[in-house]
C-alpha cells in the first residue's frame, strides 16, 4: 500500500501547488503579469494564521478566514501600489517590480518577526485513519478537503456569477470590456484578492502539516507553483489545477522512489520536455500577438 499512500501525499502536495498556481494564472490571464510576489502572499497567509491562532487563540476555521482576509487585502494593496501605476509599461518593468515586491515582503516580514523559524500552533490533532488498508493522517485529509472545496468555490465564482463573467470578459479583451461597462480596475483588484486568498489558505494548510514557518518559506513553493501554471498552460484555470497536481505527484514519487536530492531537477526536466512538445502547456491555447 506504500504506493497508494505516496499517491495521496502527491495529491496533497499538488493541491497546494494548484492553489498557488491559480493565483498566477488568474492574474496573468487578465493583465499578462507574472506576479513573482505571489509566493510571499502564501507566506503572509501562514504568518496571519500564526498570529490568529497563537496570539488571539482562534480555532481552525476562524484562523483560515483571517488568513484569507489578510492575504486578500495584501494582494489588493500590492496591485494598487506596485502594479497599477505601471500597467501600461513594458512587461519587463512589471516583472522587475514583482521581483522587487517579493524581496521587500520577505525582508519586511523578517524585520517584523525575525529570521528564526516559528512553531505553528497545533489546530488539529494528527490522527492516522485507515481507508481500505491505506493509512492517511488527518492533516492530509484536511488539506485535500479544504483545497477541493476552494477549487469548486472558485469554479462557481468564475463560471456562475456576474463577477466571474466580468473576469472572463476582461481576460478575453480588456478594452472591449470597458466599452461594455465593466469596471476593469475593480475586476483586476478582485482577481488579485481571490488569488491571494487562495494562497493565504495554502500557507496555513502547509503550516498545519509542516508546523514551522519562516519569512522565506514562500520562495520555493512559489517558484514550483509558477512552473505548475506554465506546465498546465498559463492563463488556464483547469491547466493550473492539472499542472499543480502533476508537479505534486512528480515531486513526491521521485523523492520516494528515485532520489530526494534530484526530485526538483526531475520535476523541472519534465516541464522542459512537455514545453518542447507543446510550448503553450498541456491545456494552454496558442495565441498570436500583433506586432
Amino acid at each position: 500500500m506504500e504506493f497508494s499512500e505516496q499517491l495521496i501525499n502527491g495529491l496533497a502536495l499538488g493541491s497546494v501547488y494548484a492553489l498557488l498556481a491559480l493565483g498566477y494564472t488568474m492574474v496573468y490571464g487578465i493583465i499578462k503579469l507574472i506576479n513573482f510576489a505571489h509566493g510571499e502572499i502564501y507566506m503572509i497567509g501562514a504568518f496571519s494564521g500564526y498570529f490568529a491562532a497563537n496570539t488571539l487563540g482562534f480555532s481552525l476555521v476562524p484562523t483560515l478566514i483571517v488568513a484569507m482576509l489578510i492575504s486578500a487585502a495584501a494582494g489588493i494593496i500590492i496591485e494598487k501600489v506596485a502594479y497599477k501605476p505601471l500597467r501600461n509599461s513594458p512587461r519587463i518593468t512589471l516583472l522587475i517590480t514583482a521581483i522587487g515586491v517579493s524581496l521587500l515582503l520577505q525582508n519586511g516580514m523578517r524585520l517584523i518577526v525575525g529570521a528564526n523559524p516559528k512553531a505553528f500552533p497545533e489546530l488539529i490533532r494528527n490522527k492516522v485513519i485507515s481507508l481500505g488498508g491505506v493509512e492517511i493522517n488527518s492533516k492530509t485529509i484536511l488539506l485535500l478537503a479544504v483545497s477541493a472545496f476552494l477549487v469548486f468555490l472558485l469554479q462557481f465564482i468564475v463560471y456562475k456569477t456576474k463577477v466571474g463573467k466580468a473576469m472572463r470578459a476582461a481576460s478575453f479583451d480588456t478594452e472591449a470590456s470597458q466599452l461594455m461597462g465593466i469596471n476593469v480596475n475593480n475586476t483586476i483588484s478582485l482577481t488579485f484578492a481571490i488569488g491571494s486568498a487562495l494562497a493565504g489558505v495554502a500557507g496555513v494548510l502547509v503550516a498545519i502539516s509542516y508546523p514551522s514557518i519562516t519569512p522565506y518559506m514562500g520562495t520555493m513553493p512559489g517558484l514550483k507553483a509558477f512552473v505548475a501554471a506554465v506546465l498546465g498552460g498559463i492563463g488556464s484555470i483547469p491547466g493550473a489545477l492539472l499542472g499543480g497536481f502533476l508537479m505534486g505527484m512528480i515531486e513526491t514519487l521521485t523523492k520516494a522512489y528515485i532520489s530526494t536530492s534530484f526530485s526538483d531537477a526531475i520535476a523541472f526536466s519534465v516541464l522542459i520536455i512537455i514545453l518542447l512538445i507543446k510550448p503553450s502547456g498541456l491545456l494552454g491555447k496558442k495565441t498570436n500577438e500583433k506586432v
